[in-house]
């Protein structure tokens, strides 16, 4: 397997893999009324405003098994995320008064999408990230690898720090950050964020 930058023939690819990982790492195909919000609130999105910093697993057989997408700048992400990207959307998904179910919850969160809407960038952590691997790309050293990768061109950019934010319930993910080394950071209640200086 090897690594390599996104190219456009990949935008469906990333999208099944963040849905076939998005339930805590498991496959989360039903968990929604609509399967695609998943993609459309944590892909495709990155995809769009920054290809440029999407690095994807290609498998022996040229097929796409993983990836790492983020942004340099977290508070004009959310900014261009709100005023450009979810208006293109937001018709098939309407905005829930109350939160009921799952889905409710992201729908939330993506109406809420804002510039420091989330501390961390103010902090130090500028850039942010979401990495996802399909399990036959696991347990291989490529999410170091597709991480390093991203981190390498954001320190090429000068940008100082990298944020993520994992679910608290998605214990893999988690004891794979810290063995990365990452700084855990004061997180609000259901996630665990964690930091990275890049200076």
């Amino acid at each position: 397997m090897r690594i390599r930058q996104y190219q456009p023939a990949d935008r469906d690819a990333v999208a099944e893999i963040c849905l076939r990982t998005a339930d805590n790492g498991s496959g989360a195909t039903g968990v929604f009324e609509d399967d695609t919000l998943w993609a459309e609130v944590f892909a495709l999105p990155y995809l769009t405003r920054h290809p440029d910093l999407a690095f994807v697993v290609e498998a022996e057989d040229g097929r796409v098994v993983g990836y790492v997408i983020g942004t340099d700048d977290t508070d004009r992400f959310e900014e261009w995320f709100r005023d450009e990207w979810w208006p293109r959307v937001a018709a098939r998904h309407p905005q829930p008064e109350v939160e009921r179910t799952r889905q409710d919850g992201t729908l939330i969160y993506a109406y809420g999408r804002r510039p420091g809407a989330e501390p961390y960038a103010g902090l130090g952590y500028p850039a942010h990230l979401h990495i996802d691997l399909l399990p036959e790309a696991q347990g291989r050293g490529l999410g170091r690898r597709l991480i390093e990768t991203l981190l390498d061109e954001l320190r090429r950019r000068g940008v100082p720090g990298l944020h993520l934010v994992a679910s608290d319930k998605n214990t893999g993910a988690l004891a794979f950050y810290d063995r990365l080394g990452l700084t855990r950071l004061e997180s609000h209640p259901g996630v665990q964020a964690f930091g990275v200086q890049l200076g």
